[in-house]
């Protein structure tokens, strides 16, 4: 059976309407996460392939998510994202595997790994998170 703070994480990530528009999936485990998108035209920039913002996005999310695993009252805040963009994606879905890889009373850093429909690597990056003093509630939509 799955833990219930994982379902409460997954169904406040699914329901929000950002993710709605980006038709969104998450699977949250102890540590990790898989964040998978589907590829729109809607995401393409001028030269026809997905802007660098979604891929940021996807690979934020799988990060924070691993990070706020472990983390079952608070909200977690992004303090700072590195990226790497690898291969452009202009068709399929893209992947983003997230992974807790420390944490302490203060700070947690996460890395996460995305690829495209073939397995190929298309960019990585890595967060470091806070938490907040936002309660993690049923008015975020954390039911």
């Amino acid at each position: 059976m799955k833990n219930i703070h994982f379902t409460k994480l997954e169904r406040m990530y699914e329901n929000h309407p950002l993710n709605k528009f980006f038709k969104a999936r998450i699977d949250v485990n102890e540590k990790k996460s898989l964040v998978t998108l589907p590829i729109s035209e809607k995401l393409f920039h001028a030269a026809n392939a997905v802007h660098g913002s979604v891929y940021f996005k996807a690979l934020d999310d799988a990060a924070f998510f691993a990070a706020n695993s472990i983390v079952g009252d608070v909200f977690l805040l992004t303090t700072s994202f590195n990226i790497y963009l690898t291969r452009p994606i202009s068709s399929g879905e893209m992947r983003a595997v997230g992974t807790l890889v420390n944490f302490n009373n203060t700070q947690l850093i996460a890395e996460a790994v995305l690829y495209d429909s073939d397995n190929r690597e298309i960019a990585r990056g890595s967060g470091v998170y806070v938490k907040s003093r936002l309660k993690l509630t049923n008015a975020m939509g954390y039911d």
